[in-house]
């Protein structure tokens, strides 16, 4: 039942004239009939006796009158009180990221944010680019940064960064881990982790497309869905992994990180960042943290 309906009833009541109970109403005498019809329909019962020259409340409508003003009180209370609640609470800019992005750009960038806009509060979610995505589109997310999906969805605005570098993870004791730099060439013989394909694409397709744009055919010794698991997996010894360089914050004993030399190409592609948002959509908190990045961006890039 429509509380619009139960006012215009009320107004009537009061008024006993459609035509001077319309116009304090701000519709037309033709509408008010119309509302006051469909709430007949839909009690079945009829609320006013209308005649070319009078307009009188039947027994069913005086049986309700106070019933229904003690409702319509009640649901402006019930309005005005939400309105209260929402004009006092802070709005939340809700932002995803990727694992990397968490460990590396968030802090930087919350940081910064902080001294700039101390008054924006940050609501941060950590998933996988295919989870981020459609979180974005239904409204739970205000940005993400993510990869971006080789096929990206019209709906999404998608900024690159920069790219990420890659690091290779691997036991301290190894041989390779007392290295400045590190050549695909140099892994060619290694068992290696790598993540599943089907939750993120890029990290994998990094590591496979290095190798076969080196001749080589990757040695995949173990796959697992998350960098901590990854890394954990490399100081048990079970192979290396190439990773995005921010993952090297997930300190674990026994795990060294050795700069990954990457030559120039497509490859590169699979460690772009990206910022997203909804096209269209307007937000003063998201512009407020895009131009903070902006401004910083080349330091951050830098320790990427």
């Amino acid at each position: 039942m429509d509380i619009s309906h139960l006012k215009c009833f009320i107004v009537a009541a009061d008024e006993l004239h459609f035509g001077r109970a319309a116009q304090s109403l701000g519709m037309l005498p033709a509408s008010l009939g119309r509302q006051i019809r469909i709430l007949e329909d839909r009690l079945e019962a009829k609320l006013f006796l209308r005649t070319t020259r009078s307009v009188t409340v039947t027994e069913a409508g005086k049986a309700i009158l106070e019933d229904v003003r003690a409702l319509v009180t009640q649901a402006e209370a019930l309005e005005n009180k939400i309105r209260d609640i929402r004009k006092s609470e802070v709005p939340v800019l809700r932002v995803g990221a990727i694992d990397s992005a968490a460990a590396g750009l968030i802090p930087q960038l919350l940081q910064l944010l902080r001294d700039e806009h101390p008054d924006i509060e940050v609501q941060l979610i950590e998933q996988k680019t295919i989870h981020l995505l459609p979180k974005l589109l239904s409204g739970s997310l205000d940005i993400a940064f993510c990869r971006p999906p080789d096929t990206r969805d019209p709906r999404i605005n998608f900024r690159t960064l920069f790219f990420e570098s890659a690091v290779v993870a691997l036991p301290d004791r190894h041989p390779l881990a007392e290295q400045s730099e590190i050549f695909v060439e140099d892994l060619a013989d290694a068992p290696l982790i790598v993540p599943d394909r089907r939750s993120r694409p890029h990290s994998h397709d990094l590591t496979i497309k290095l190798f076969l744009d080196a001749g080589l055919t990757a040695r995949i010794a173990q796959v697992a869905e998350e960098k901590h698991t990854i890394v954990n997996l490399v100081a048990t010894g079970t192979g290396l992994a190439i990773v995005p360089r921010w993952t090297a914050r997930i300190a674990v004993p026994g795990v060294r990180f050795v700069p990954l030399t990457i030559p120039q190409g497509t490859t590169r592609s699979k460690l772009i960042l990206s910022a997203a948002w909804t096209r269209g959509t307007r937000d003063a908190q998201r512009d407020a943290l895009l131009e903070t990045l902006d401004r910083h961006l080349k330091v951050i890039e830098n320790s990427a």
